[in-house]
């Protein structure tokens, strides 16, 4: 089953990340996870990219791991330990 990532925006204003097809709930489609786990990807992407730019200027494998570290570690961890 494929998975479909798709983000809407609501009456509000307030983007929210929908990820359905998903089977970790009962009605196979999640939305608090994926949003606070963009919110989350966000922060620390305010926080890790300045800072893994200034490394990268002298440890270039270093400083790509710190600037990827949001995508790969934060916003995976957020999402999927929240079931809905």
């Amino acid at each position: 089953m494929a998975i479909n990532n798709v983000t809407t925006r609501r009456r509000s204003g307030f983007p929210s990340c929908v990820q359905c097809g998903t089977r970790s709930n009962a009605c196979r489609c999640k939305v608090v996870g994926p949003t606070l786990g963009f919110l989350a990807f966000a922060v620390a992407a305010v926080v890790e990219w300045p800072l893994g730019a200034v490394v990268y200027l002298f440890k270039r494998m270093k400083g790509r791991r710190i600037m990827g570290h949001p995508a790969r570690v934060v916003y995976p961890r957020v999402s999927h330990a929240i079931p809905i």
